[in-house]
C-alpha cells in the first residue's frame, strides 16, 4: 500500500472541503444580502421559498436563511467559515445557541471537537440555555406549512413539515385511505359511505382534490381545528386552483 499517496488523497480531500466550506460562507453572505433587500419579494412568500424555487430542497433552503442571518450578527464564526477554519456543519449547529457574548467561547468548542462532538455540545447548552431554547420553539413553530398540489400529468403532491403529533394524525389518516383504496380495489367495500356533513368543516371540499385526500385533511382538521386550504400566487402568474398550502389557523384554539 502506498501510504504516501493516500496522505496526499486525503490531503487533497482536506484542502478541498475547507475550499467548499469558504464557498459557502460566500453563499451566506449572498443569501443575507439578498433576504435584507427583499429580492425574493417577486411573489413569493420568504427568501427560503425563493431558494427552494430556485432548486434548495425548502428545509434546508430555511436553514440557510436562518445560518446567513445568525452570522450576521456572529463576525467570528463568519469568519471561522470564511477561513475554513470550521465546517458548515459546525457553523450551522453553533449558530443555533451562539451570540455575540458566547461566540467566542462556542468557536473554541467548534476548533476543538469533531461535528457530532459540537452537536452534542449544543444540544446540552440549549438545555441549560432555556432562552434559546424558546427562540427554536418559535422557530419550529413558524416552520410550519403543508403544500398539497396537481401535477401536469394530474398525479397529487404533498410536501409539508407539520408538529410531530399533527403529522401523525396525518399519517393515519394516509393509511386510513390506503386501505379504502385497497378494498375498493378488491371488490371488498360493497357499503355506501354515509354522506359527510360539511356544513362547518373547512373549505377544501370546494376544491378539485380527490376525495379520499380531502378526508385525509378533514381528519387532520377535526383533531387540531387548524386546517385551512387557501391558493399562493406564483411568481408573474395567476393563482393555481389545483395548488394549495395548509398554514396554521390565526382563529382557532389549537395550533397546528
Amino acid at each position: 500500500m502506498d501510504t504516501l499517496a493516500l496522505d496526499r488523497l486525503g490531503d487533497e480531500i482536506a484542502e478541498l472541503s475547507a475550499h467548499l466550506d469558504a464557498a459557502t460562507a460566500r453563499l451566506l453572505d449572498l443569501i443575507r444580502e439578498f433576504d435584507a433587500r427583499e429580492g425574493w419579494n417577486t411573489g413569493f412568500r420568504s427568501c427560503a421559498a425563493w431558494l427552494s424555487w430556485r432548486g434548495l430542497d425548502l428545509g434546508a433552503a430555511r436553514e440557510r436563511v436562518r445560518v446567513a442571518r445568525a452570522l450576521g450578527t456572529l463576525p467570528r464564526l463568519a469568519q471561522a467559515l470564511a477561513r475554513g477554519e470550521l465546517s458548515y456543519a459546525k457553523v450551522r449547529a453553533l449558530t443555533r445557541v451562539a451570540t455575540p457574548e458566547t461566540e467566542e467561547r462556542l468557536l473554541a468548542v467548534g476548533r476543538a471537537g469533531t461535528a457530532d462532538h459540537v452537536e452534542r455540545i449544543v444540544r446540552g447548552w440549549r438545555r441549560v440555555d432555556r432562552p434559546a431554547e424558546t427562540r427554536e420553539d418559535a422557530r419550529r413553530h413558524a416552520s410550519r406549512a403543508l403544500h398539497v398540489y396537481q401535477d401536469e400529468d394530474g398525479m397529487v403532491t404533498l410536501r409539508g413539515r407539520l408538529a410531530p403529533e399533527v403529522g401523525a394524525v396525518l399519517m393515519q389518516a394516509l393509511a386510513a385511505a390506503r386501505e379504502v383504496l385497497y378494498q375498493q380495489a378488491r371488490g371488498k367495500d360493497d357499503a355506501v359511505a354515509s354522506p359527510v356533513d360539511v356544513s362547518a368543516e373547512p373549505s377544501m371540499w370546494l376544491s378539485p382534490l380527490p376525495v379520499l385526500l380531502k378526508l385525509c385533511m378533514l381528519r387532520t382538521w377535526r383533531v387540531q381545528r387548524s386546517v385551512t386550504l387557501v391558493v399562493p400566487t406564483k411568481p408573474d402568474a395567476e393563482p393555481d386552483p389545483g395548488r394549495f398550502e395548509v398554514p396554521h389557523r390565526v382563529d382557532t384554539a389549537l395550533p397546528l
